[in-house]
């Protein structure tokens, strides 16, 4: 038989709250008896109505006395008769409902609480045989915690009322909330007994401790209805600061009508339990007064009906419909619809048993098969099913409502949100978004949040919501609000100022293609590529000229081809520089320019030898002097130092990473390597620069010897300023250094070899001719004839002949000048005293006067002089 502990207390007021409660459980069991679920069964289910007090004492006396003792049970108060307790529906206090389900264990004997939410109430190894038609408070604690959080309120207050549900929610209240980033800053508890005597000091503490944290503009409340009461009445006056925060309500007040009462609380979210139709139940209420006969059999009706005409007021008394708003206004729809799932689920439970075998007969239906039957089966109320989860609950989630103020009353019947513990959200319902929205300018935090760019710094000792906002230093970043550490860049790739909120990708710098220095040295080098492309097109035109032949003849096209290949490599010097483009620009810059020295060096050895007056080493000379022989011997060198270079340690791509920037650059591998292919061509150099200095007095219209010098002179003045420069300089110039030192040198060789020549052939065409040639030679030599008059002239016969050539158009023969008393008058012709040089090659032309011959054009056979006369 079912059992509904009541909230009475022992005092000469008449408990409204209590009252309705009782008359919702009798309503709630006369509809299930009407319910074809037991008519069709011809059974029907009794009740026993008992006054806990709010005392755990009393509950217990009441409970050992309807389960140790055969009762008398009564229906209304009409009927007797001697029917066993089936079940038990109540408590409404969780301190009550735990005491009393710790006895009801010993039977056993369900129980059905319709409004005890501590969470320890689910350990089904304690208390087997509780369930309840309410949610655990750990999804109302968590439902307030997820409040709190979507309304960045971290900074807040709980009060509480002292027994085990006030403790087991506050304890399921802090541990969420810290675990959110939630802070409690203060935790008072409320005696749990009506009539502590420590009850007023302690409301008067809890008063002081809000008044003293102002911050705190919101505070969680699971007090009862009564202690709210008391507290607000000890917060009233000038600095309560009651209307600027926002008092979040637990189930156990969040829909009392004696707290909204009270004015000026401020505002309050309330969580309740779901609601169901009231619209039977207050067509029940009317039905009452116009019942005499219930009235008559009930005193608690009697009492509250003349406590209606005492009251004054003119029609209440005889008014039904005034007496059941009375009672309709002080029930709480929430609990109603408890109270029916829980006398729904029994009479399921009992007709499911029932429909099984005879349930007529007294003791047939035990305590512990109706258990079974409301644990495994469904039951239906309102067209819905409902069941009991593993734990004994029926979580249906929570009805949010926020008071409001019309016309002077408080008014809590509106839901305006929803909350669903399945995924822990809130839905709002229709319309009501903005009522929550209002709520957006309260602010409840200890420290203001931290900007991004900043982190919290907590003190050591406080609240992880009480901190300093501290910058981030640099390369440091938070990008979020109260972040509790800074984030580091990756410091290869980004970089950040102090305070900031995000990183920047360092710059990339390298010898870009869009620089302004790059693209000047770029179309140099380009231009320097179509002169030497126009240059060799214009030897190899002339390729017959004297002028040509004097300058190298095909050594002129391949010193061409080498400054191709230099500048070519300058190009490579800018742009983001790869492992490939590392190796291919300094090998290649080494082997052309070492074949252009290579050919330079050629030449100058010519110098040598026309100076060498020595006949032995002369004939040495000559037949170790092999111009291509050299250059690949020169070059071969060059390309074994590249090749060690490549093989062991060759240049590569390299990062450097700077504060604010990274400097793509190329490593050269091996220093060493480097050093001496720069080193080698500067020796190769230096033997054109000696080589050729000794010949600096030659004829100067056709004189290579000077611009030899001077070029040469030119790339190693030019190398050793490079040298300090590139070892002492860093970034993303140093590129730029070398690639003009090579264009310097390529430009120094285009001018000092090819530009004065193609000056002659261009502008000068008469000097370009065999007697022009013959005419300067001639010159040349009345000069030096004129400076050598200590030269003995017994010391060459009349009889013999001597031949002397431009220095640079020697093939294998002796050279020696003497100064011929008559000027040339048939260049074309040879003329010889006393010398048959038939052998000289009719392309030779020379002219012979006295003591020496005079040859212009390349000999091409040997020519063998008896004696020699020295300058």
């Amino acid at each position: 038989m079912p059992y509904l502990s009541q909230t009475h207390t022992h005092t000469h007021r008449f408990n409204m709250y209590g009252f309705t409660q009782a008359l919702a459980m009798i309503h709630a069991v006369e509809s299930a008896n009407r319910s074809p679920v037991l008519t069709t069964l011809g059974i029907s289910l009794g009740y026993r109505i008992h006054d806990t007090c709010s005392d755990v004492t009393t509950s217990l006396r009441a409970t050992a006395d309807f389960t140790q003792q055969p009762t008398t049970d009564c229906g209304g108060g009409a009927n007797t008769s001697s029917k066993p307790i089936m079940a038990v529906i109540g408590a409404s206090s969780s301190e009550i409902s735990i005491s009393v389900a710790r006895q009801l264990n010993l039977e056993p004997i369900p129980q059905i609480s319709y409004a005890s939410t501590a969470d320890i109430l689910s350990d089904k190894n304690r208390f087997p045989t509780f369930l309840r038609t309410v949610p655990s408070d750990v999804y109302q604690t968590q439902a307030m915690v997820q409040l709190l959080s979507n309304r960045k309120w971290t900074w807040v207050g709980v009060v509480t009322t002292d027994g085990d549900y006030g403790r087991s929610a506050l304890d399921s209240f802090v541990s969420q909330a810290t675990a959110s980033g939630i802070c409690v800053a203060f935790k008072e508890i409320l005696p749990n007994s009506l009539t502590s005597p420590d009850g007023e000091s302690a409301v008067r503490q809890a008063a002081a401790t809000l008044r003293s944290n102002p911050n705190v503009k919101v505070v969680v409340s699971f007090a009862r209805p009564t202690q709210m009461m008391n507290l607000y009445q000890e917060l009233r006056g000038p600095r309560s600061g009651l209307g600027e925060r926002v008092w979040v309500a637990s189930d156990s007040w969040s829909s009392s009508k004696e707290v909204m009462d009270l004015p000026d609380i401020g505002h309050v979210v309330g969580f309740s339990f779901k609601r169901g139709n009231l619209a039977p139940f207050y067509r029940y209420l009317m039905s009452l007064s116009d019942s005499s006969d219930i009235i008559g059999n009930n005193s608690f009706l009697k009492e509250f009906y003349s406590l209606l005409n005492v009251s004054g007021d003119p029609g209440v008394g005889s008014s039904s419909t005034a007496a059941a708003e009375i009672l309709l206004n002080n029930s709480h729809a929430d609990v109603v619809f408890s109270v029916e799932m829980a006398v729904s689920a029994i009479a399921h439970a009992v007709a499911d048993i029932c429909s099984k075998k005879d349930c007529k007969t007294p003791g047939t239906v035990q305590p512990w098969e109706v258990l079974g039957a409301l644990k495994n089966n469904c039951f239906e109320l309102e067209n819905k099913s409902y069941k009991f989860d593993q734990k004994g609950d029926i979580n249906l989630g929570y009805d949010v409502t926020v008071w409001r103020t019309d016309r002077g009353a408080i008014n809590v019947n509106d839901v305006v949100a929803e909350y669903h513990p399945i995924n822990s959200s809130f839905s709002y319902t229709s319309g009501n978004t903005k009522t929550l929205t209002d709520l957006r300018d309260v602010v409840s935090v200890c420290s203001p949040s931290c900007e991004p760019g900043k982190f919290k710094k907590t003190a050591e000792g406080q609240h992880t919501c009480c901190y300093e906002c501290i910058n981030c230093t640099e390369n440091y970043y938070s990008n979020n609000t109260d972040m509790d550490q800074c984030l580091s860049c990756d410091l290869k790739t980004e970089w950040s100022l102090e305070g900031s909120s995000g990183c920047t990708h360092k710059t990339l710098e390298f010898f870009s293609w869009q620089d302004g220095f790059a693209v000047v040295l770029l179309a140099l080098a380009a231009l320097g590529i179509v002169l030497v492309l126009l240059l060799g097109a214009l030897f190899l035109h002339h390729h017959q000229t004297p002028v040509v032949k004097a300058a190298g003849g095909p050594l002129s096209q391949i010193i061409l081809l080498s400054l191709v290949g230099s500048f070519v490599s300058a190009v490579f010097f800018v742009g983001h520089p790869s492992s490939l483009q590392c190796k291919v620009r300094q090998v290649l810059f080494g082997l052309s320019f070492t074949l252009c020295v290579s050919c330079i060096l050629v030449k100058s050895l010519k110098i040598l030898l026309a100076f060498q007056l020595n006949p032995d080493l002369k004939d040495v000379l000559r037949r170790l002097y092999q111009p291509y022989a050299i250059i690949c011997l020169c070059v071969a060198l060059q390309v074994l130092t590249c090749t060690l270079w490549l093989v062991l340690q060759s240049p590569r791509e390299k990062t450097t990473v700077f504060a604010t920037t990274v400097l793509a650059e190329c490593d050269e591998g091996s220093q060493v390597a480097f050093g001496v292919m720069l080193g080698y061509i500067a020796v190769l150099a230096l033997v054109c620069f000696a080589c050729a200095f000794k010949g600096r007095k030659l004829p100067q219209k056709y004189n290579e010897a000077r611009f030899i010098t001077f070029s040469m002179l030119l790339y190693l003045m030019s190398w050793l300023i490079f040298v300090p420069v590139y070892v002492t300089t860093s970034g993303k110039y140093l590129p730029a250094v070398e690639m003009v030192v090579i264009l310097i040198s390529n430009y120094g060789i285009l001018s000092c070899h090819f530009f004065p020549k193609c000056y002659v052939i261009l502008f000068k065409k008469e000097h370009n001719t065999k007697s022009a040639f013959m005419k300067n030679v001639y010159e040349y030599s009345r000069k030096g004839i004129t400076d050598s008059r200590s030269v003995s002239e017994t010391s060459v016969p009349q009889t013999e002949g001597y031949c002397i050539s431009h220095p640079y158009s020697i093939s294998s023969s002796s050279f020696f000048m003497s100064p011929p008393p008559i000027e040339p008058t048939a260049p074309q012709n040879c003329w010889s005293v006393g010398q048959n040089i038939q052998n000289i090659d009719t392309a030779t032309h020379c002219t012979i006067v006295d003591h020496g011959v005079f040859v212009t054009g390349q000999l091409t056979r040997p020519h063998r002089l008896r004696r020699s006369m020295s300058l």
